[in-house]
């Protein structure tokens, strides 16, 4: 039972660093990337639909990005998501594709996007510890009904605390460097 408990926390505190990093992935950096995309919808006849479904995503230079419908008709949906997206660029058509160049990041702009990484890191941080808040209390659980002694639960609490720290520590380091590459110039 505790091995249980243990294995599906590691579990659900390794989602949460991967939605950590997909977050991540979605603040723009000063180098254009297919990921800047992953979490923009367009209008594709009255459903909101994913960009990868709809196009693909070649980058040619560091700061610019192009985009071809697999549906020419979605061109304009596409070139709409992406004004109304909190990227701040201004997507182009020249009738087969929609190409977007990212402007320099401003070191104000830099800045904001650093914001933005902490709170989505401590988001990832908030998530691991309530990961390990609810295995503790399905330890406290069963060693309340008697499955388990106090001894293996208090052991099984410091893989636990091991665990939430290694998690936690993973997300600081996605941090770091995403930091690290939002400095860049």
């Amino acid at each position: 039972m505790i091995s249980n408990t243990l294995r599906e926390a590691e579990q659900k505190m390794d989602k949460a660093i991967a939605v950590t990093r997909e977050d991540f992935a979605a603040i723009r950096t000063g180098r254009a990337h297919p990921s800047m995309f992953h979490k923009i919808n367009a209008d594709y006849y009255g459903t909101p639909t994913p960009l990868q479904q709809l196009a693909s995503f070649t980058v040619p230079e560091a700061r610019v990005i192009l985009i071809s419908p697999y549906d020419q008709s979605a061109m304009t949906a596409i070139e709409k998501a992406i004004r109304d997206s909190d990227l701040g660029v201004n997507p182009t058509d020249d009738g087969r594709m929609v190409r977007v160049v990212l402007p320099e990041l401003t070191e104000e702009r830099r800045k904001d996007y650093i914001k933005l990484a902490r709170t989505k890191a401590e988001e990832g941080r908030v998530s691991v510890r309530n990961i390990r808040r609810h295995a503790k209390q399905a330890l406290d659980r069963l060693e309340k009904d008697g499955e388990v002694g106090k001894d293996d639960v208090t052991g099984a609490e410091k893989r636990l605390d091991a665990l939430t720290k290694k998690h936690v520590d993973a997300i600081d380091d996605l941090l770091k460097h995403k930091e690290a590459e939002l400095l860049e110039v």
